[in-house]
């Protein structure tokens, strides 16, 4: 029997330009050797599988070629090279550092550098693995790397550059290899698959070099893998079975019913991909990358960034002009959010669904939205109601003697008051004014449907503050009120902030004093981010609770972040005394009382 050889090694490059991927590391090599100014010691790292001990032996092999052709490449012909082709050559020495690694193996191959080549002009000495070595290991190998003989090159090979002291780095040209591009392995794998006279669809390659992650070596694995599973008629059925991989259909009908709002066909596809055997965190990672290259589709400079086989390709545009992009951005929040919540779902399957449920959801919840808003702009305003602001009633002088009538108003619209209050909303550049029966200030309890014929909704139940946009400055009480009065009505509102266990916020309110300026503005003045941030928090509840007690509706707040640093200074014993008697006068007496003496 013929020994099998794997289409890695088989078909492993052996000049630079048949090097997959790393154009520019590849000419960079090559000006060197053509310039002759090659460096003393090169370190190779990247991930696995793109070229790195590869491009190591095609450099060694070159520079020792007897007859270099035009396009700085081994001729194949000399014998340098015929001896390296045969593994014989004594001018390459290869270490894996990962089970060389100690200080004794570094130390037998510096004694090695010191004998010159008995072929060619140079020794090259290619260490893969190096991040492997042993710190002492290292060190031994310092002196040499940097002053070496003329005649040795060290190669140096890592998937782990961290790793590696600084030291040995400093002394190294660094030429960092990337990911094998999906298109470029994709092709090579087309080569290989002719050169083998294996029949191979597109859309199989495809799928191998997404599932190799920008490894070709591991791409060659899969496809002698799925070789043996299918023959010599590589199809895209026979890949997705032997990789256990989800195929792209179940991903575009699952879309097709969510577009469509069919949760039960979506519900019954993820069941049926489930009784194939996959599991679904892979199901919703999966269809969160589907929902990301629909999103690609939709802008010409970013479909580059689709890495799919045109087949593939020409169905996501399909569908990505049936989705909306609102639709897709919500559809990848939910997703990304069960993503990130399946380990810790103790059902996980109810997840996934409660996940597809409210992806098909999207589009009729925002309909609705935008059916309220019109519902609410199209409200005529009834002949026996009048605007509050040609009312002629006199303003109320207590909030106590009867209830806000505007606050449950726009407490019970469908919308946000910020959406309310868009302009976009009105034909008109004022807002509008909203009908309020004489009735509703009456009663104790107003109905809300005196006011609109809709739900309360718990958007709105955040956006209290909105009403006073509507209502005139004459028609809400202004009286003047004094410092001292502000600082009492401050500090109870802070006592009431203690006793409910806001300790940050009481210590915030409480460390400074608030200050009146004009027009009833209040300054209150805090020291960091931390402050405003805490006092951001409660500054709704602290001005309204200021309005209400102080009884006057302009007033406003202003916080002010302290930029003056005090001057540090340690404090003495005396110092600290004064401090405790500022603020308990009884230690004077204390100290008076029974003669007591400040340590110092």
């Amino acid at each position: 029997m013929e020994n099998f050889v794997v289409s890695a090694r088989k078909y492993r490059p052996v000049t630079f330009d048949t090097v997959v991927g790393q154009s520019s590391i590849t000419s960079t090599l090559k000006n060197a050797i053509k310039n002759h100014h090659l460096a003393q010691a090169f370190l190779f790292c990247g991930p696995r599988g793109v070229g790195k001990t590869t491009c190591a032996r095609i450099l060694a092999k070159t520079i020792n070629c007897q007859n270099i052709t035009a396009a700085t490449e081994a001729c194949d012909q000399c014998d340098s090279c015929k001896s390296f082709n045969n593994g014989q050559s004594l001018n390459v020495y290869e270490l894996d550092a990962a089970s060389n690694n100690s200080v004794d193996d570094i130390r037998n191959l510096v004694d090695q550098v010191r004998f010159a080549p008995q072929m060619g002009d140079y020794r090259v000495y290619i260490i893969d693995e190096v991040h492997m070595l042993s710190q002492s290991a290292f060190n031994a190998f310092l002196k040499t790397l940097e002053e070496p003989p003329k005649h040795a090159i060290f190669i140096l090979a890592t998937t782990e550059k961290h790793k590696i002291i600084p030291t040995i780095l400093s002394r190294c040209q660094i030429f960092d290899f990337n990911r094998i591009q999906v298109e470029d392995i994709s092709s090579h794998m087309a080569f290989i698959a002719k050169s083998e006279g294996i029949t191979a669809d597109a859309d199989a390659l495809h799928i191998i070099a997404q599932k190799a992650d920008g490894a070709l070596r591991d791409a060659c694995s899969i496809f002698d893998q799925i070789v043996s599973f299918a023959g010599n008629n590589l199809t895209y059925k026979a890949v997705i079975d032997n990789l256990n991989i989800l195929d792209y259909d179940y991903y575009f009908k699952i879309t097709d019913a969510l577009l469509t709002e069919n949760i039960p066909a979506s519900l019954l596809l993820f069941n049926e991909i489930l009784n194939n055997g996959f599991d679904g965190h892979n199901f919703i990672t999966g269809l969160g990358e589907h929902f990301r290259n629909l999103l690609v589709c939709k802008d010409l400079s970013t479909l580059e960034l689709l890495e799919v086989s045109a087949n593939i390709k020409d169905k996501y545009k399909e569908q990505s002009g049936k989705s909306t992009l609102p639709f897709l951005l919500r559809a990848l929040n939910i997703s990304n959010k069960c993503d990130a919540q399946y380990k810790s779902s103790k059902n996980q399957r109810l997840q996934v669904e409660l996940t597809l449920m409210q992806i098909a959801s999207i589009n009729a919840t925002e309909a609705e939205k935008k059916k309220d808003i019109i519902q609410i702009n199209e409200r005529p305003i009834a002949n026996s109601e009048k605007p509050i602001a040609n009312r002629g009633e006199q303003p109320v002088k207590s909030e106590s003697q009867i209830p806000n009538p505007e606050s449950q108003l726009f407490t019970s619209l469908p919308v946000s008051s910020s959406e309310f209050m868009n302009a976009s909303h009105f034909p008109n550049s004022n807002p509008p004014v909203l009908p309020l029966k004489k009735s509703a200030l009456k009663t104790s309890s107003p109905s809300i449907s005196q006011f609109i014929g809709q739900n309360k909704t718990e958007e709105t139940k955040t956006n209290v503050l909105a009403n006073e946009a509507f209502l005139k400055d004459k028609e809400r009480p202004s009286l003047p009120f004094s410092q001292d009065m502000l600082e009492s009505t401050w500090n109870n509102y802070a006592r009431q902030m203690q006793q409910k266990g806001k300790l940050n916020l009481y210590s915030t309110l409480t460390f400074r004093k608030p200050l009146l300026k004009e027009n009833f503005l209040i300054e209150f003045t805090i020291e960091n981010k931390v402050q405003e941030e805490t006092l951001e928090l409660e500054k709704t509840d602290l001005l309204g609770f200021l309005r209400k007690e102080l009884n006057n509706y302009t007033t406003t707040l202003k916080t002010i972040i302290n930029t003056v640093e005090s001057e540090r200074k340690p404090y003495t014993a005396s110092d600290k005394f004064k401090r405790m008697a500022e603020k308990n006068p009884m230690i004077n007496k204390l100290k008076q009382q029974f003669d007591l003496d400040i340590e110092i």
